[in-house]
């Protein structure tokens, strides 16, 4: 933990609670036992989480609670208010940033590090879904001046480590952006994982019937269109399978009033298929399942899908795994031992929906995209004849499947890997003075955009003096009040000061000078903030010039 050759601590900090409440979907799973392993290895000295709500900061302190009592009672988690990041950035020497999602605030931590915190530690984030139509903006944002070589997206597949790739690509191409000014974060290449040791295979699966297992989202717009498989088992039957002998569960997440589910029904029944639907298992309904099953088969054909932890889970339980050969599924399924890849074609463009999509909803263009991609009903209902005849074969591929989540997959493996990677990028040389300047082009300059919505400008050259509240408020007489939201933005003592060096008409940049050598941890433009509060309640006043009755 803390460097014994320099006593600093190991401090890891992230904007994200890796803990969300609702609907229980892959990225919140994901998130939660990233959280866990994390700090089941509790390789840090401190966890800091800076939240940007009250609700969700009080969910996470309770799981934490009853999770890790221990740790949350040493005091080494700290939840942290969002607005506490300026100064605890300049204040603490942090190992590094972690995002449940690069999405959202990594780029903008970057630039906020860069310009005050004590080092450049780095940051990053992990990918989950890619192919939202606004991501382009998102993706854009982490090209900038900012970004070193301490930084990185974490992908958690091939796939979507090629796709953030052609984001970049095409948004140099279309912005002429250099790779030399506008740098991209590495793109590190580590998988999500399973908690094998509390998913055990059942000691044999008995009985006549095949059961074949489809867990995750239902849905025909998010994850996978489950046709082709009905189409691919109806092949089977007319090829010799005896589909009385066969049993299709679909498990997880089904939408209220959902129309797809009863079509699925209806075509099962007119093909002789036994159907079963399980909506929204817990999780002991859902381990039931698995180790009910046979076969385990996940036909994504949605670009929302990037990694595939179902594949995982189905390997931890010893099911083989019939899945299509599509985005992060082929870092999973080793073809032809853990289970068989169904191939899947295309479209190599996409110009009459592209600039449509941003003006769908997200399900909308999502199933236009999904409709676009086929799965190989042919391969499909080969692989499922192949693995519902041979039950040994079923065994082997399943045996192999466990063996290699145990030995690829393990969220202890997955957190020991990023942190493999934090003290990497800690290594990477970065001047640190370059940085403290360099801009993050979307963000917006408040003062240079909105500076004229105001009479006058704060300059060097205003004179100021203690107006009246000022000068009870050095003399302890009266108490400007302070906002909860200013708390971590406006030193009461700061203020206090200033009514006391203005008592005398002086100039701003005298001003901002003789507060710095009393409060060396304020910077200019804080010192300048600070003056403009003490302006707005009474504590400072301008010095109008003879001519001007105002400011």
């Amino acid at each position: 933990m803390t460097n014994d050759m320099t006593g600093i601590k190991r401090v890891w900090a992230t904007l994200d609670p890796f803990f969300e409440s609702g609907p229980v979907l892959g990225r919140k799973v994901a998130n939660v036992r990233f959280l866990d392993a994390l700090l089941n290895r509790d390789s840090f000295d401190e966890y800091h989480f800076f939240l940007n709500d009250r609700g969700i900061s009080d969910a996470l302190r309770k799981h934490l609670e009853h999770t890790r009592p221990r740790l949350v009672a040493s005091g080494r988690i700290r939840l942290r208010d969002r607005r506490e990041l300026p100064s605890a950035l300049a204040d603490t020497h942090y190992h590094c940033f972690h995002q449940s999602d690069c999405i959202l605030w990594q780029p903008h931590l970057i630039r906020l590090r860069n310009q005050v915190a004590r080092d450049i530690f780095p940051v990053t984030g992990t990918i989950h879904s890619l192919s939202y139509a606004d991501f382009g903006e998102a993706f854009l944002r982490h090209l900038q001046p900012g970004t070193t070589g301490r930084d990185a997206i974490v992908c958690t597949s091939s796939a979507g480590r090629t796709a953030v790739e052609n984001f970049f690509l095409y948004l140099r191409e279309n912005h002429g952006l250099s790779r030399k000014r506008f740098p991209a974060p590495e793109l590190a290449l580590i998988p999500l994982g399973v908690d094998a040791s509390a998913m055990t295979p059942p000691r044999t699966r008995q009985g006549d019937m095949v059961r074949l297992l489809v867990f995750g989202r239902i849905s025909h717009y998010s994850k996978m269109d489950l046709l082709p498989l009905l189409r691919a088992l109806h092949r089977a039957g007319a090829e010799g399978i005896d589909l009385s002998g066969v049993e299709l569960v679909l498990a997880g997440w089904v939408d209220d009033n959902d129309d797809f589910t009863p079509a699925l029904l209806d075509l099962a029944t007119n093909i002789g298929l036994r159907l079963r639907l399980e909506r929204r298992p817990d999780e002991q309904r859902k381990a039931e399942l698995f180790r009910e099953a046979d076969i385990f088969v996940s036909i994504a054909d949605n670009p929302q899908e990037t990694f595939g932890i179902t594949l995982l889970e189905a390997g931890a339980f010893g099911l083989p795994v019939v899945a299509s050969d599509y985005d992060g599924y082929r870092d999973i399924v080793v073809h032809g031992e853990t289970g068989l890849l169904v191939p899947t074609l295309g479209p190599a463009r996409t110009d009459d929906l592209d600039p449509l999509a941003p003006l769908l909803f997200d399900n909308q263009y999502h199933l236009l995209l999904a409709q676009r991609t086929a799965v190989d009903v042919p391969g499909l209902a080969s692989a499922l004849i192949r693995l519902i005849r041979f039950p040994e074969l079923r065994q082997a591929m399943g045996m192999a499947g466990r063996k290699r989540v145990e030995a690829h997959f393990s969220w202890d493996s997955v957190v020991e890997q990023h942190e493999i990677l934090w003290d990497r990028l800690r290594e990477i040389p970065v001047d640190r003075e370059a940085l403290r300047n360099a801009a993050q082009p979307q963000q917006i300059p408040y003062g240079r955009v909105f500076g004229h919505y105001a009479s006058h400008q704060l300059g060097p050259d205003i004179v100021l003096t203690t107006g009246r509240t000022g000068h009870a408020f050095y003399r302890g007489r009266d108490f400007p009040l302070l906002y909860s939201g200013l708390v971590n933005f406006i030193d009461p003592e700061a203020a206090r000061k200033l009514a006391f060096l203005a008592r005398k008409p002086v100039r701003c940049e005298e001003l901002v000078r003789k507060l710095r050598e009393i409060f060396p941890n304020i910077a200019a433009q804080q010192a300048e903030n600070h003056i403009l509060w003490a302006v707005k309640h009474d504590i400072l006043e301008v010095v109008a010039p003879e001519e001007n009755t105002g400011f």
